[in-house]
């Protein structure tokens, strides 16, 4: 029975050139194109002018420094008012502002002002250039003050202690170089798996109602609503599963992404995932008569449903009502467990209330698709007259 079912999905699948274009084309241009705009995930040689006004030799040397560092690049020394005037042409995004006498306010163990200047317009830019300048400030002053220090006389165990007290070790867990890609690629790639695979699903099922074919899918699984489910539903659980281990394996070293976590951890997690996602996609298509309504709705809602499911705002940050909308989604939870499984080398028993809760979104999924199935089957049954 689910092998007829299957059989006629193919065929159906073969005859609708959209649903080709959506189930075989798309996945892999999508995922392609997409992790080829983050593939060097890291903004570098940002340009920032300097406006030198005390040209001493401290002041060049971290002038060199920083220009010397892969964040930023030195683009032009100028005025202030240049600098200003080429950051609002664009050509930098932002200025460095050293004051007249820094190096002599440094020697003498007195606090020297520097003012950086970034287009926080720009989230990246802004935030990268600020942490690379600062920690080279910090570095080049500290490295002064303990060549003063020894000429006093001082050891150079003495000078550090006197430097630098407290010495902050920093290291950035899970992405080493704190770079946007690496953040952004796993669950780019998990949403254009789900996005795929509801386009399809959601699509075909309504040219179900649109071709009036609900008897015959019906008819074809005995009349057993579940077994038209799952028939239904395993032409696209299998192909998804072979693009989840595509995308996870040929796609993660093409973009030099890293699976921290246990293979099969991850692939039991995009089982329940996938088996989520289709009961969700058939009912979305059976609210429609319209193949085309049901796809496009599926497609606009993309972006919203990327930016309301805590991958890139915290859900606790979003409105009650937003939240709630997020928690129906079955890719909210699986994102949990799967940012846990390949970025943090997590196992699912550390992200226990995220399984429970796609497990029960499953269910969910399952009972309101059959009711809805077994709906319209009642609807689109004739009654005959005694």
């Amino acid at each position: 029975m689910l092998f007829r079912l299957l059989l006629r999905e193919v065929q159906r699948v073969a005859a609708d050139h959209s649903l080709i274009l959506t189930l075989l084309l798309a996945p892999l241009v999508y995922v392609f194109f997409y992790g080829s705009i983050y593939q060097y995930k890291a903004e570098e040689e940002v340009p920032i002018a300097v406006v030198d006004e005390d040209r001493s030799g401290l002041s060049q040397t971290l002038i060199t420094q920083i220009d010397n560092s892969q964040m930023v690049n030195v683009a032009l020394r100028t005025t202030l008012e240049g600098a200003k005037e080429s950051m609002y042409h664009g050509h930098i995004q932002g200025f460095l502002y050293i004051e007249k006498g820094m190096e002599q306010k440094v020697l003498s163990l007195r606090q020297a002002n520097m003012v950086l200047a970034v287009n926080a317009a720009r989230f990246l830019p802004s935030s990268e250039v600020a942490g690379a300048i600062t920690q080279i400030g910090l570095t080049v002053g500290a490295g002064v003050r303990l060549q003063y220090l020894q000429k006093k006389g001082m050891n150079t165990e003495m000078s550090m202690q006197e430097v630098m007290p407290v010495n902050v070790d920093y290291r950035p867990m899970f992405n080493s170089r704190s770079d946007y890609g690496t953040f952004l690629l796993p669950g780019l790639i998990a949403m254009i798996l789900q996005q795929t695979l509801l386009i399809g699903l959601a699509g075909g099922s309504a040219a179900e109602r649109q071709r009036g074919s609900l008897a015959e899918w019906m008819q074809t699984a005995g009349g057993n609503a579940s077994t038209a489910l799952w028939g239904k539903g395993l032409f696209y659980f299998l192909l998804f599963c072979a693009y989840a281990y595509f995308f996870l394996t040929v796609n993660f070293r093409v973009l030099e992404l890293q699976i921290l976590g246990i293979g099969w951890e991850l692939a039991l997690i995009t089982v329940i995932f996938l088996l989520s996602l289709i009961p969700m996609g058939i009912f979305t298509g059976l609210l429609f008569k319209s193949q085309l309504l049901a796809t496009q709705l599926m497609v606009f809602s993309t972006y919203p449903i990327f930016l309301i499911t805590g991958y890139s705002w915290p859900l606790s940050e979003m409105p009650p009502f937003v939240k709630a909308v997020s928690y129906l989604l079955p890719i909210t939870p699986f994102l949990g467990l799967y940012q846990g499984i390949v970025q943090q080398g997590a196992h699912i028993t550390d992200r226990l209330p995220d399984l429970y809760h796609l497990m029960a979104l499953w269910c969910f999924y399952t009972a309101i698709c059959l009711w809805k199935m077994r709906r319209l089957e009642k609807q689109n049954t004739p009654v005959h007259a005694v």
